[in-house]
């Protein structure tokens, strides 16, 4: 997800400057015109502008706040911007940190996935002032999407970025339920999602994402399952909207059933780093 918003801003002319543990991915864009950072301290204390994508709020926690952390050398001429998906608490946490230190801190996570990230039309779910993130992100947050939202305070971008996960979630798990009863009953998937797709039940995950392999070229199914958003991303992504419905006292049973079922996959051999649409040909093998 990175390294393709990075291209766009390289794309649209502006300097970047990279870094990643992932050195086939720096290299790739240093030769596309990328400059490449020694250390991730080194781009808090050079660059205007500080994207990160990374994992997981701990990861998060630790390359902002860490003894070498962004935070380290950052100025009040720096302006941070997290586009993880992480819990609101977490970036609440990194912006007290930032605000000590007289530096402004975004959470802005995304939404579409790898296929938006590469053509460019993002959606941006924004925590933070409205006219800071109209006057201070928008001209670079639109060379790599096409909307942006202000959210509210600090975490609310985090919260909205949960909210869409969650129904990723349960909507590629309930697709997967209805493509199965099609096909154990003989009818062809192919057939069935077009169906779908012409009906009540369309959905991003049916036109965009479908599960069957062959349906949607592009889709990772096609792919063997591989690349997309893996499936331990999203297993952590649906516990972390339980805890904030547990903090708000938000009913999601749903949501809940569906972290339970993704749970069953966690523990499957060769399952974790599939996309998460491989949830199909998990649920394929236990009919």
């Amino acid at each position: 997800m990175g390294s393709l918003m990075a291209k766009h801003l390289l794309d649209k002319g502006h300097s970047v400057t990279v870094y990643d543990l992932n050195k086939s991915a720096v290299n790739e864009l240093v030769k596309q015109g990328a400059k490449n950072a020694s250390h991730v301290s080194e781009l808090g204390e050079k660059c205007k502008r500080v994207f990160t994508m990374l994992p997981t709020p701990e990861i998060v926690t630790q390359t902002y706040t860490g003894p070498d952390g962004l935070l380290s050398k950052a100025t009040p001429a720096t302006v941070l911007i997290d586009s993880s998906t992480i819990d609101p608490g977490t970036a609440q946490a990194v912006h007290r940190a930032a605000a000590e230190k007289n530096v402004k801190f975004f959470d802005a996570p995304v939404a579409g996935a790898v296929p938006a990230a590469r053509a460019g039309t993002l959606v941006f779910m924004v925590g933070g002032d409205k006219k800071d993130i109209e006057e201070l992100l928008e001209p670079y947050l639109l060379c790599m999407g096409t909307s942006v939202y202000a959210c509210g305070p600090i975490g609310s971008g985090c919260v909205a970025k949960l909210c869409n996960n969650m129904m990723l979630g349960i909507s590629m798990l309930g697709l997967s339920e209805a493509l199965l009863l099609g096909k154990n009953f003989g009818l062809d998937p192919k057939m069935v999602s077009a169906i779908i797709n012409k009906g009540s039940g369309r959905c991003w995950s049916s036109e965009i994402y479908n599960p069957e392999p062959g349906i949607v070229p592009t889709a990772p199914s096609t792919n063997g399952y591989q690349g997309g958003f893996k499936t331990n991303l999203l297993y952590k992504d649906l516990g972390l909207a339980a805890k904030v419905a547990r903090e708000v006292c938000s009913p999601t049973p749903l949501g809940a059933l569906t972290h339970e079922v993704y749970r069953l996959l966690m523990q499957s051999d060769g399952f974790q780093e599939k996309d998460f649409s491989v949830i199909y040909k998990f649920l394929s093998k236990k009919v």
